[in-house]
Formats: structure tokens, sequence, C-alpha cells
């Protein structure tokens, strides 16, 4: 029964299948039936003799209009290309130096891309791995942070000075405005309008103009003394570090008054706890900058002794990045098993890396093996134990930050560091090599060793923004951000080293291309006429003798087929 039963249902579904195989089979054949119709009403009309016949007339016409252009003709049109090319080629590398892409391949991607039915890589991305990019992302934008550069220089007795010597101005707008924002934050609380001096100062941070924030700090000294108008008037008014101290110690003295009332009150409220922070920032920042006042003028040890006890005395304040003034000033001391020290403690891997950590790590193990380090022997036997270490290290700082080397090794001009660096990036490099290249250059062989390795990193990460090897990836951001950092006048260093757009390479070669034309043709004008006409020719041979074809075979052949169907 079960066999009969599974024969039947095999019946019936062969029959239905058979079905619609005919109701397939009649579609088609009245559709081939049009068709058909089609073609033979087409040919009863002429339509496809007139067609063929208009386009055997146009490719006459066209020969004949080539035959008769003259050799004028072909110097105007290289001459017009070659100009039209090479405008192009101008804007094209302008719109590079100045944005770092290409100026079509921008506008391909941003508006024809859409309109062509492109897909958003960077959508679909975030679709698809919206939880496992997040981690990346936010490493990134902590990554392309811009941080207060611990080592910057005084306004009024280092840049100042130095925009009186050369007329360039050493800081951009942009820094300037980050240092007064940075200045309202530490400098200022909400209670300020509380007392008349600390109002007064309050709107001179804001003050774009140097000249009025000066001022603003002499009327607020008239009515109290104000430590931050100290701080105000050491920074910008003091042409000298001399000058500067002086200003620093008084503005100490009233900054640590106001900080010992404010610690008996920061319990009492919200207010009081905010002056007493605010007050705090004021007495941190003095103590730094005296510090740096005596590193200035020589008197290092006192200077690694107040680094030292300010660091003892505000241990959570880790963001003025003091441990950096202290890593200079012992280098200056050539105190290296004090470095050692604050490496250790500082070089962590749950802490923020920096060129100044990395680079100084990377000295220290190459001072133990650099005087005997010779690339040759190295080559010959193979490199120590210590030498491979000094290597890794310098490997390590060069993968955090690749522009430093360029500037120890002079092969670029260093400029006066800005008030702001980003990690990693170009300001950054500059700030270290400024004040590091001297320690590294009392270090004998450390510069060798330095120059024989360092181009050896790029070798381990040959997709640095893709895939980092002790580091995350090197973020993209860094050029954007250095070039609203650093002065107009020093060119920015870029990594990796971008290549040149498809399209510059493309119209240089098309520029380049018409322009010899049009210069061949204006001295050989029959020659490169005799040229171009038999380029043509040949060009369009391939359509021509097909068209000769088609004609002969068409009415006696093809129509012959298509009747038959």
């Amino acid at each position: 029964m079960y066999l009969i039963y599974q024969r039947t249902v095999l019946s019936i579904v062969m029959d239905q299948l058979g079905k619609v195989w005919k109701f397939v089979g009649d579609i088609l054949f009245f559709k081939f039936l049009h068709i058909s119709f089609f073609f033979r009403k087409c040919q009863q009309e002429g339509y496809f003799q007139l067609l063929i016949g208009r386009a055997l007339l146009t490719l006459r016409e066209v020969s004949m209009f080539l035959n008769t252009l003259t050799p004028k003709f072909y110097v105007a049109l290289t001459g017009t290309s070659s100009l039209i090319s090479g405008l192009i080629l101008i804007f094209e590398w302008w719109y590079f130096r100045k944005y770092g892409t290409s100026f079509i391949e921008q506008v391909s991607v941003s508006h024809l891309r859409p309109l062509l039915g492109g897909v958003d890589n960077n959508s679909s991305n975030n679709s698809n791995s919206s939880n496992g990019d997040s981690d990346s992302n936010r490493q990134s934008v902590s990554e392309c942070k811009v941080w207060r550069n611990p080592l910057n220089l005084f306004r009024g007795a280092e840049y100042n000075r130095y925009t009186w010597v050369t007329g360039r101005e050493p800081l951009t707008y942009y820094d300037m405005n980050l240092s007064a924002q940075d200045h309202q934050t530490f400098f200022t609380c909400d209670s300020d309008h509380l007392r008349p001096a600390d109002a007064i100062m309050q709107k001179a941070w804001r003050e774009r103009n140097p000249q009025a924030r000066i001022s603003a700090a002499h009327e607020a000294l008239e009515i109290n003394e104000c430590a931050t108008a100290y701080i105000l008037l050491a920074e910008e008014e003091a042409t000298t570090i001399a000058e500067a101290e002086k200003l620093f110690k008084q503005a100490l003295k009233a900054g640590d008054g106001c900080y010992r009332r404010s610690q008996q009150l920061q319990h009492h409220g919200s207010q009081y706890e905010a002056q007493h922070r605010r007050d705090t920032n004021v007495l941190v920042y003095i103590k730094r900058r005296l510090a740096m006042c005596a590193r200035r003028l020589g008197r290092t040890r006192e200077a690694v002794k107040m680094m030292r006890d300010l660091m003892k005395e505000f241990p959570l304040l880790s963001m003025f990045n003091i441990h950096e003034n202290l890593l200079e000033a012992l280098l200056e001391l050539q105190a290296y098993a004090d470095v050692q020290a604050v490496l250790a403690k500082y070089d962590d891997i749950s802490l923020p890396k920096s060129a100044t950590i990395c680079y100084t790590a990377a000295l220290l193990k190459a001072r133990a093996v650099s005087d005997k380090f010779s690339p040759e022997a190295a080559s010959r036997r193979g490199l120590s134990t210590a030498e491979m270490n000094a290597v890794e290290a310098i490997h390590r700082a060069v993968e955090f930050n690749p522009h430093v080397p360029k500037y120890l090794l002079e092969m670029k001009s260093l400029i006066l560091p800005p008030e702001h660096i980003l990690k990693r990036g170009d300001s950054e490099a500059i700030a270290y090599a400024f004040f590091h290249l001297a320690h590294w250059k009392r270090v004998e062989g450390a510069l060798n060793l330095l120059h024989c390795t360092w181009e050896g990193t790029f070798r381990m990460i040959p997709y640095p923004l893709e895939k980092g090897h002790l580091f995350y990836p090197y973020p993209i951001c860094t050029e954007t951000a250095d070039r609203e950092l650093l002065p107009s006048f020093h060119e920015v260093s870029v990594y990796p080293k971008k290549e040149l757009p498809f399209f510059i390479l493309f119209t240089a070669g098309l520029c380049s291309f018409t322009a010899m034309l049009a210069l061949l043709t204006h001295q050989f004008p029959e020659l490169m006429g005799v040229f171009a006409k038999a380029f043509l020719s040949t060009l369009f041979a391939p359509l021509n003798f097909v068209m000769e074809k088609v004609e002969s075979i068409l009415p006696s052949s093809l129509w012959h087929q298509l009747t038959r169907i």
C-alpha cells in the first residue's frame, strides 16, 4: 500500500510539472513571435537600412573632417589641453599640500559615489561591528587629545623675545586659545564675583588682547594681593626669566595664604570646595613654574628639590606631568640612577605614555652599549643581549612617536615648542627634542645607535594606521591637529608619508605629454600632421572594417535569416 501511495504522489507531481513547463514554453513562444514580428516590420519599413546608412554617412563625414584639419588645429588642441591639465595639476598640488588629500578624489567620494549607488563602508562597518570598534574609537579619541606642554616656555620672556628678534609668531591662535581655556579652568571658580580682584582676573583671562590682560592684572593688584594677577604678569609682561621668578615669588606668597584659608573652609559647602580646588591649582602652578625658573637660571639641583617636594605634597595632581620636568632636570645633572627610579614608577603599562617616557628609557638602555657599538661589528657577530635591549627600546620609542628621530639626528630644523602638544604627533616631537637633544649628545654614541636602528621600526609595522606592534595603531588625526598647533612657517612632519594621489600623477603626465605634442606639432607641422592622420585612421580602422562588413552582409544574409525565424 505504501508503494502504491508513493507512485500516485509521484505521478501527480510529474503531471503538475509538465503543465508548468508547457505554460513557460507557451510564454517564450509568444515572446519569440513578437520579436520576429518586430524585426520583420522594421525590415519592411526600411528602418535598419536607414540607421546603418546614417551611421556610415556620419563616419564618412568625420573622416573627411579629420582629413581637412590643418597642423595649426593640432597645435591649438594640444596646447589648450596642456594648459588646462597644467592648471588642474597646480590646483591639485596646492590642495594636497594644504589639506593632505586630492580634491578630485574627495569630490568623487563625497558627491559622485552616492549618486552612483555606492555604499558607505563606515556605516556598514559600524552596523556590523559597533561593539568591536567602540574601544578602538575611544582609544583614538584619547590619543588625539591635545595636552598642555609640561615644558612650555614663558610667553613674555621667551616667546615674545623670539618675535622681537625674528618678526615671526611662534604661537598659533589655536594654541593661545587653548591656553586661555586652561587658565579659565585652573585659575577661576564660580565664587570669584564675590571678590573684586578675582572678578577682574576672571575677565582678564578671557581677553584676547595681551595689553588688556596686563592692564587688568595691574588693576587687580591695586585692589588686593592677587596671586593670579602676579601669574599673568610673570607669564606675559616679564621680559627675562629673573623678572618672572621675582613675580612668581610674590604670587607664591599671596597664593599660599589663600590656599591655607580655603583649606580650613573646604568642607563647609560646595562653594568653598570649588574655591579650595582653584587655590590648589594656583599654588601647584606657581611652585612648578618657580622650579622651571630655577632650571632655566642654572640652579638645577634646587629645581629638582622643588619638583620632588611638589610631587610629594600633591601626589594626585598628575595632570601637570611634573615628572617630565623632573626627568629633564635629572638628565641635566646626569643622575641616571635617579632617572631610572622615576621611570620605574611612571613607565607602567597602566599609565599613559609620552615621548619623554619612551625616549628617556631608550636613552638609558642605549647608554649602556652605545660607546662601544659598531654597526660593522654587530653585523659580523650579531647583537648582544644588552644591544638587543637597547635596539628594542629604540624601536618602542620610535613606534610611539616616529617624528622624534629626525629632530634628534638634526635632519629637520627645530622651532620653539608650542604651549600644547599632541601625543605621538610632530608637536610632541618638537617639545621633546628642544629640551632633550643636549642629553642625547652628551651620551657618547647614543645618536649613532639611534641613526643605525630607528628606521628598522617601520619594517615591523608596515601598516601603522591599521595595526600597531607595542602600541595602538597610529592615529590618523595627528597631521590636522599639528597644523593648527604649529606655526605656518614650520613644515609639519607627516607619518606615514603620504603618497601622491593618482590624479596628481595623471594630470602631471597628461600635461607633460600634451605639452610635448604641442611643441612637436609647432616645430614639425607637416610630419606631425601625417602622424596624426595615420593615428586616427589606425584608430578608426576596426570600426570601418566592421561597418563595411555589416553593409555587405546585411541585405543578403542577415535579413534572410531574420525572415526565416
